[in-house]
Formats: structure tokens, C-alpha cells, sequence
């Protein structure tokens, strides 16, 4: 109680100076029709501000929501043509029949992107998902444009992936439509595009071609989205070598979906036994 007498009595002028401007707003707001709607004005317009500012803020977490959502659709839809596909090359086109016992060996997990490197050589990209979310090594990833890259760390709660902006990283790709065969990689500079190479001299190509995933890996499915042809490069041998603008954004990564070939055991098996036998 002394605390206070003693703290009215140092500020006490200052008490008092606030006190009498209250006070003279109040008399100014219920005895002036002009000043009460310009303060009842202003208070109309920081409200609307707060409440603009607010609805921005839970409108940007809404549509990340909503991204997601429409991220786990494509994925979905993915899925379904990718057992559509397998139909069709198993059923004469004349008599077409979806057989819903063909079933798709990839299994996915979604994840979120929370550190990721464009700048460097070899660059890795840091997810929040790990081993006790099924993440497991030699997965791939992928976004709702196209490849990402590859799980090579596995941590409990965290993964890291190669990047496709890695000049380690090597995927088989094909022309779609033309059907020619490639590796894709990354050789350093601009991070939206890389090189096909190992092209036969002879294949044909045109700017704006599409390049998609061959499906001769057991990391990647067929039909996966890179990007499309830019231009010609330098030939190597008698081989050719094309510029292809990757459809990924790699430095707006943030929903990622981590996709795993729940036959790929059987697969390196065979590959060893099969490197056994040369």
C-alpha cells in the first residue's frame, strides 16, 4: 500500500495530465456529433485493418491446407492411372476391361520440406518424416510437378533426399510419345534445368517435348513428370544430349510425397543374382 501512495505521489502530475484527456475526449465524443463519427470512423477502420490482417494470416494457413489436399488428390489420381495404364498394356484396345485387381506397387508418405540447398554442387533437401513414418532408404520423391529426388539418409523422426540438383544423381527418362531412353542429371548453374544424354543420334525432338520418368528403376514409376525439352546441346560422340527445363520449382519445395516400391527387395535381388551370373 505505501508502494502506491508513493507511486501516485512521484507521477502524480502525469496521473492527473492522462485522467483530464480522458476526460476531454469523453465530453468531446457525447457533445459533438462530428468529432463521435470520426472517432467511431477511425475506430471502424483499425478494426477492419485487424480483422484484414487477421483473415490474411488464417487465410495463408487455410490454403496451405488446401494444397496439401489437392497435393494427396493428384497423388490419388496418379495412382489410378497408373493401374489404368498397366490395364491397357495387358487389354487388346479394341476391348478394353479395368481389372481393379492390378494393383500398384508403390506406396506413398507425405511429407513437408524444411531445409533445402539449390546453390550447391551436390544438394540434399531435409524432410520432416523418418523411419517410424515408413520412410526407408532408395525411396523417391516427388512433388505435384515432378520429381525431386532420392531418400539416401533415414533418421526416426527425419530423411534426408538427394536432390535431383545433385550431379551424383542420375534418372532414367524418356521423350513421352517418342519413347527414347536417357539419363537425366544435373550439372551444376541454373537449378531449372539439366541435361538428357545418352540420346541415339537418330532420335527426333522438338522444343517443348515432354519428358517423363521410363519406369527402368525401381525407385520411380513410369509417366512421373521432369520437365521439357529447351533446346539442343553439345553432342557427345554419337550420341545426342538435350537441355531440359525441370517442371519442379526447387526453390518453392514445401509438400513433398515420398513414394516407396514395396517390391524393390525382389528386385536387387534378381539384379545380384543377375550380376552373379555375368
Amino acid at each position: 500500500m505505501d508502494n502506491l501512495i508513493n507511486f501516485i505521489i512521484k507521477h502524480g502530475a502525469w496521473i492527473l495530465f492522462i485522467l483530464l484527456q480522458v476526460l476531454c475526449i469523453i465530453m468531446i465524443y457525447n457533445d459533438n456529433p462530428y468529432q463521435r463519427s470520426t472517432l467511431l470512423s477511425s475506430g471502424n477502420q483499425i478494426t477492419g485493418s485487424i480483422y484484414k490482417t487477421a483473415n490474411v494470416v488464417t487465410g495463408y494457413f487455410y490454403l496451405r491446407s488446401e494444397n496439401k489436399e489437392i497435393f494427396r488428390k493428384n497423388v490419388e489420381l496418379e495412382k489410378e492411372t497408373y493401374r489404368l495404364r498397366q490395364a491397357l498394356n495387358k487389354q487388346n484396345l479394341t476391348s478394353i476391361v479395368y481389372d481393379s485387381a492390378i494393383t500398384n506397387p508403390f506406396r506413398e508418405i507425405f511429407a513437408e520440406v524444411i531445409d533445402n540447398s539449390v546453390s550447391k554442387s551436390h544438394n540434399y533437401i531435409l524432410l520432416d518424416k523418418g523411419s517410424k513414418d515408413g520412410i526407408e532408404k532408395e525411396m523417391g520423391v516427388i512433388n505435384q510437378n515432378g520429381i525431386v529426388g532420392i531418400i539416401s539418409m533415414v533418421s526416426e523422426n527425419y530423411s534426408i533426399a538427394i536432390s535431383l540438383l545433385n550431379s551424383k544423381l542420375h534418372i532414367s527418362c524418356k521423350i513421352k510419345g517418342d519413347g527414347t531412353i536417357g539419363s537425366l542429371t544435373w550439372q551444376g548453374g541454373d537449378p531449372s534445368f539439366a541435361l538428357l544424354e545418352e540420346l541415339p543420334r537418330h532420335t527426333r525432338f522438338s522444343p517443348g517435348d515432354t519428358i517423363i520418368t521410363s519406369g527402368f528403376s525401381a525407385i520411380f514409376p513410369e509417366g512421373i513428370m521432369v520437365g521439357t525439352i529447351d533446346r539442343s546441346s553439345t553432342n557427345k560422340r554419337d550420341l545426342n544430349t538435350v537441355i531440359v527445363k525441370l517442371s519442379t520449382d526447387f526453390y518453392r519445395l514445401k509438400n513433398v510425397c515420398v513414394i516407396g516400391n514395396e517390391r524393390i527387395d525382389e528386385i536387387r535381388q534378381l539384379e545380384k543374382e543377375a550380376q552373379k551370373n555375368d
